[in-house]
């Protein structure tokens, strides 16, 4: 059996306070940071505990897909993916000019972020990040006024520095974005998830959670380590949090706990207000980590 002593020693020296901001081609979402602390349950998620919970639920939807090539992407408009081609190369690149020239200085996006804080967000998740690689598909687009309406999905994959050990990121988004006069004028996040993984031997994790629920309902939040575990510990927790711009300028604390089965089962509740959320789960054992986070829109009944 493991030094348990160890292993808690392990999980404060691999998850340093360090905030991780997660840029896509066309987004700018919160990959959680995390800081270890006693071990409590987040608030707004219980532990699930029911009798007859099943889990995992294979009929729930997947988060989002990985970009594929699509008729949609092949007959889109040469305007709409020279656009996407070229702010691709200039992401692969941390080239912030680059790409933030082809951001309308009136630029509007439906989390509230400014031009100027995405910006600075690139700035810090490259110098964490400094090989990633961008790949952006169209799904659909139509004509608007003097320019076009797209829905593209973007993969992002990378690693970080070697501060991090054996660390590898992943993000997939669905956007919808407004491009006249070859700059983007509006962007919404349709879906986003993120992965963040450490160490020789993270655990393989099935994350299974509804990409929309109305106000006020409950849902289920798994995190399933998809592997046996034998005498080994595992640390976790799970945290729900509100979309908001000053989300992405300031630090979460996260507790983790003791888990006491094969993963993360909790039950959350939807806010009483339309909007979105991040909820993201941690899984930590003595060789490895991953972190998950995934938006949820909430919608009125």
């Amino acid at each position: 059996m493991p030094n348990f002593a160890s292993f808690l020693h392990k999980r404060q020296t691999m998850l340093q306070p360090t905030r991780l901001l997660v840029f896509s081609l066309l987004t700018l979402s919160l990959f959680t940071s995390w800081k270890t602390a006693q071990a409590t349950t987040p608030q707004q998620l219980v532990q699930a505990g029911q009798p007859g919970r099943q889990s995992p639920r294979s009929g729930d939807p997947p988060a989002v897909l990985a970009p594929q090539p699509s008729s949609a992407s092949q007959n889109a408009p040469s305007q709409v993916k020279n656009l996407l081609a070229q702010i691709d190369a200039a992401a692969s690149q941390k080239n912030i000019k680059g790409v933030m020239q082809f951001y309308s200085p009136n630029f509007v996006n439906g989390d509230g972020l400014t031009r100027q804080n995405m910006e600075k967000a690139l700035a810090a998740f490259w110098q964490r990040y400094p090989q990633l690689k961008y790949t952006t598909q169209v799904e659909s687009w139509k004509s608007q006024g003097n320019g076009f309406v797209a829905e593209t999905v973007t993969n992002i994959t990378g690693v970080p520095s070697t501060r991090s050990e054996n660390a590898a990121f992943n993000a997939t988004i669905r956007s919808r974005q407004q491009i006249a006069g070859g700059k983007i004028t509006r962007q919404d996040i349709l879906a986003e998830r993120t992965q963040l993984t450490s160490g020789a031997k993270p655990p393989k994790v099935d994350f299974k959670l509804p990409q929309q629920v109305k106000v006020g309902q409950q849902f289920n939040v798994d995190a399933i380590v998809q592997e046996p575990l034998g005498d080994e510990y595992l640390l976790g927790t799970a945290l729900e949090e509100p979309i908001k711009p000053e989300k992405l300028l300031t630090a979460t604390p996260v507790d983790l706990e003791l888990l006491s089965s094969g993963g993360i089962f909790k039950v959350g509740r939807a806010p009483s207000v339309p909007g979105s959320q991040w909820v993201s789960a941690v899984i930590m054992r003595g060789d490895g980590m991953v972190m998950i986070t995934q938006r949820i829109q909430v919608v009125k009944n």
